[in-house]
């Protein structure tokens, strides 16, 4: 009896065993993601992610990272925005331990740089291809070694330096439509095509001559060496400034999403207030097709009214629409000044459901929303469906830059800048400060996951400064600082330099319309901590008398003193923060 109670139990036990076996074949990757996913950082690395997400940080401090891309095998390549001091601008990294962080880190690249907006970083057929200023280069990998084999070979080259009005969008963006053919965008050369670039009233040229090699996409032949401009073919036009570009393979088509243009209070203030200036004109998502025109100079999209409008350079008024239906309407848009940097459809099936062929666009941040906060500084995620977005745009993950308002760019401790996805359908994402990078990996239920997941990413789009729409007056970060800086001025600057700020005439100088004032803040603020002595030359009258250290004050007063003196006596440039203050004081601490 006891003999044929165990062979039962046996059969039994082989039954459950060959089950198990069966659903993890059925299940392969859902029984084996977790055993070889990391565990994630304390707090995920200070980002706020949805819940079931983990994340940690691969390496920091590298470099100011761009673009990367993650090979087959796991291994990280990053594209530096500059060369490091013995010229090398690319770096790769390895995880040969499993615990998620770099422990190869190797430096490499010898090919001319032009420029210091190297950008791109891609990997296609057995080739990994990337960007400087003005050239595409690549270098053949080898899958038995870290390093690449060989030479650059240079792909495309960009004259821009003689171009005839300039070169201020020059990152070179790259994709891959499976094809063998790559598209790179060529920025506007500034920044509405005026007849005097950035002057306020000067009207746009029209039409624009820039058009014809500027501002939009060019395609090339992937596999062609030493192609110039003129050697490849337009695909499409009027899109002033790209550097978030991906191919949707599942649609097979390209999408980009486009720097708006800068300044509408600045050059045309009878028509937008700083509210305006700094939520608008929104940055477009384009699907571009070979002859898409995205409307640039002519036009603007307003995303608040929904709206496409004529350019003030070119007529408009802030309301006007003019011909804007004739050019491509955005498929959706975001929030001025964002800066979408990286633009990634994920084809994984490590994350939810939700996830898959959606686009995650990585918004460096803003530098121009003042007196408001800057905004961006976070990724977004864009689901998809049949290659038009099926919702509205999430926030998948922020607190890059390590502060609750962001007055100044530099006070941001990092800013997200490229997007990869790792062979297990991790999303790893570069930061342009320092050079860190983060993996972000999900290890929850996707059967279980929803909108709850998502509730505290959506209460941060409504209530975080760098995401949300400023309120007019309550998040005016100026006007508390102007009016604090005016006291202390009163106090203890306006006895020499005067209450309208001209100076005596004699021993005192002016700070009107001051060329140190509206200079580099570094050195503003260095002045105030250090104070100067000695003759000094002020819009052309000689002064010599002394300037004490005001290095008393502590970092948010000398903020709303500088800011205050910045913004009045015919001065008009950006706030300084407190944090710009702080470090300041510190490297001047060190120095001693």
């Amino acid at each position: 009896m006891r003999f044929c109670q165990g062979l039962v139990f046996m059969f039994l036990r082989g039954i459950i065993y060959l089950m198990g076996y069966c659903l993890c074949i059925t299940f392969l990757f859902s029984c084996t993601q977790y055993q070889k996913l990391p565990p994630g950082d304390i707090e995920n690395a200070g980002l706020f992610l949805p819940d079931g997400f983990e994340a940690l940080v691969v390496v920091d401090s590298i470099g100011r990272a761009r673009h990367l891309a993650v090979s087959e095998a796991g291994d990280i390549y990053v594209k530096l925005r500059v060369p490091d001091n013995e010229g090398r601008g690319l770096v790769v990294l390895r995880d040969t331990s499993k615990d998620g962080k770099a422990d190869i880190i190797e430096y490499f690249g010898g090919y001319p740089d032009t420029g210091n907006y190297g950008t791109a970083m891609r990997i296609y057929n057995g080739y990994l291809y990337f960007s400087t200023a003005g050239e595409v280069y690549r270098y053949k990998m080898d899958p038995n070694s870290l390093l690449p084999i060989g030479d650059p070979e240079l792909i495309v080259v960009d004259d821009y330096k003689n171009a005839t009005y300039g070169y201020e969008h020059i990152a070179k963006p790259i994709a891959f439509d499976g094809k063998g053919n790559m598209y790179v965008s060529f920025g506007s050369p500034g920044d509405i095509c005026q007849e005097f670039n950035r002057r306020p009233g000067s009207p746009g040229m029209d039409p624009c001559p820039q058009l014809e090699w500027h501002a939009g996409i060019w395609k090339f032949d992937a596999n062609k060496l030493n192609q110039t401009q003129e050697m490849g073919q337009r695909y499409a036009t009027g899109i002033r400034s790209v550097v978030a570009m991906d191919w949707n393979f599942e649609e097979d088509e390209l999408y980009v999403v486009q720097h708006g243009r800068d300044d509408l209070n600045k050059s045309w203030p009878q028509f937008f207030s700083p509210w305006q200036s700094a939520v608008l004109p929104s940055e477009e998502f384009f699907r571009v097709k070979e002859g898409t025109d995205g409307g640039w100079p002519y036009y603007y999209y307003d995303h608040i009214e929904g709206k496409k409008k004529l350019n003030p350079e070119y007529g408009g008024d802030g309301k006007i629409l003019g011909d804007a239906h004739l050019v491509e309407q955005p498929l959706i848009a975001f929030p001025g000044h964002f800066a979408p940097n990286d633009l990634h459809f994920y084809r994984g099936d490590q994350f939810p459901e939700r996830y898959k062929n959606g686009a995650f666009v990585a918004f460096h941040g803003s530098t121009i929303r003042g007196p408001y906060p800057q905004g961006g500084y976070f990724v977004a995620f864009v689901p998809f469906e049949k290659g038009k977005p099926s919702g509205s745009w999430e926030v998948f993950a922020d607190g890059f830059a390590g502060l609750d308002t962001i007055v100044n760019t530099g006070d941001a401790l990092a800013r997200p800048m490229g997007i990869a996805m790792g062979p297990d359908g991790s999303l790893y994402i570069s930061e342009s400060v320092k050079g860190k990078i983060w993996r972000i990996m999900y290890k929850g239920k996707k059967s279980k996951f929803g909108d709850d997941a998502l509730a505290k990413l959506e209460e941060r789009k409504r209530t975080r400064t760098n995401i949300k729409d400023p309120d007019e007056k309550l998040d005016n970060v100026e006007i508390g600082m102007v009016e604090a800086g005016e006291k202390i001025y009163n106090l203890y600057c306006s006895t020499c330099h005067q209450k309208d700020g001209k100076g005596d005439g004699n021993r005192f100088p002016p700070i009107t319309e001051s060329k140190m004032v509206n200079g580099r803040s570094k050195t503003l603020i260095e002045l105030i901590l250090k104070g100067m002595e000695g003759p000094v030359t002020i819009q052309g009258l000689a002064y010599n008398s002394v300037m004490p250290a005001h290095d008393f004050l502590n970092n948010a007063e000398i903020s709303s003193l500088l800011t205050y003196i910045r913004k009045n006596f015919g001065n008009d440039s950006p706030s300084i923060s407190a944090l710009e203050v702080g470090k300041v004081r510190e490297e001047l601490r060190n120095k001693l």
